[in-house]
């Protein structure tokens, strides 16, 4: 596995999203089968872990810090504060929030440094803009904690260039994470090329499309907490319209001498040195199969050609929910 550069750290190419081990995705996988996919990525060279508060609210970063801490020297560790899940009603059933307050901020770090086993995060994200506090504000709390030794660098999680100048005049920001595949093309439109002037990595999450440009997926069997069932793409009539673009890009990962899977990530891997993917997996094989990506080697023809076939103008759907766009900051195409 090839290294790319994150801020002061040097991790694999390819990273690991640890999120759909206990959230999102349908119901969590077993313990030993989420330990298992966390230790075959770190035999195989993964180097670069992503966790947050919201996933499994805390449960992720409790399995991640029980699984992980004996090898805790070996990887780069990233967390994410400012959305949890929070008993709003007192009735013991947890509601997403998102709260950028500093003093949120500094609570969400001190509980997770508990539940990760470590001693310092070495990338903290501001998981999402809260639009009510300044990002000024919301930095300034994550600089604080990167003075007092418990985080080393900081992050920013779907924000556009203009917030990421913003932030980055307060504290050095080390890596924006946001939605980057074939079918989400966004960060091209100005957080990328941002990234590259301020020395930011871009840390692409969702890189598979959510399973899209894995193949066929049975969208009248997700399961009923699977967060694709409120994502419009997925929607009966846009997937079936969205499906008609696979059997194009089956032919053009065939003609790579790769799968699917290992297209999509090797077209990230080709835009930019930059760009460090990270998929997730409940599966150790798909898991292999991702990571065989850093393998595959891709013409400027077949660059081409993939970019026309997939691209905001022949995807049908929006990438998010009415709710969840006005929660992000990044650009969006007229």
């Amino acid at each position: 596995m090839k290294n790319r550069k994150l801020g002061q750290f040097q991790v694999s190419e390819i990273g690991l999203g640890c999120m759909n081990l206990s959230h999102a995705y349908g119901p969590p996988v077993s313990e030993a089968q989420a330990e298992k996919v966390l230790l075959t990525a770190l035999d195989a060279g993964v180097t670069f872990f992503d966790t947050a508060a919201l996933y499994g609210f805390s449960a992720n970063e409790t399995l991640v810090g029980k699984v992980l801490k004996p090898h805790r020297q070996k990887f780069t560790l990233a967390s994410k504060c400012g959305m949890t899940g929070v008993d709003v009603n007192g009735d013991g059933k947890l509601v997403r929030v998102i709260d950028g307050r500093p003093e949120t901020i500094r609570k969400t770090c001190e509980d997770a440094l508990k539940r990760l086993q470590t001693d310092v995060i070495d990338l903290y994200y501001l998981h999402r803009w809260d639009k009510k506090v300044p990002i000024e504000d919301s930095v300034g709390a994550l600089s604080d904690l990167v003075r007092q030794g418990k985080i080393q660098s900081i992050g920013l999680s779907e924000v556009s260039a203009s917030t990421l100048r913003k932030a980055h005049a307060v504290h050095p920001i080390t890596a924006v994470q946001t939605e980057y595949s074939l079918w989400t093309r966004n960060p091209e439109i100005a957080v990328l090329q941002a990234c590259q002037e301020l020395g930011a990595a871009f840390v692409a999450f969702s890189p598979v499309a959510r399973g899209f440009l894995c193949g066929p997926l049975a969208i009248e069997s997700l399961d009923a907490k699977d967060i694709r069932k409120s994502m419009p793409r997925f929607t009966a009539e846009n997937y079936a319209a969205n499906f008609k673009l696979f059997a194009p890009y089956q032919n053009l990962a065939n003609e790579a001498g790769c799968s699917p899977a290992q297209l999509a990530l090797a077209w990230l891997l080709h835009k930019a040195p930059h760009i460090i993917p990270i998929p997730g997996t409940t599966s150790v094989s798909h898991l292999t199969d991702d990571l065989g990506a850093s393998c595959v080697k891709l013409s400027a023809e077949l660059m081409a050609k993939l970019e026309a076939l997939i691209n905001e103008k022949t995807v049908q759907g929006n990438r998010y929910s009415a709710q969840a766009n006005s929660e992000v900051d990044t650009e969006v195409f007229e």
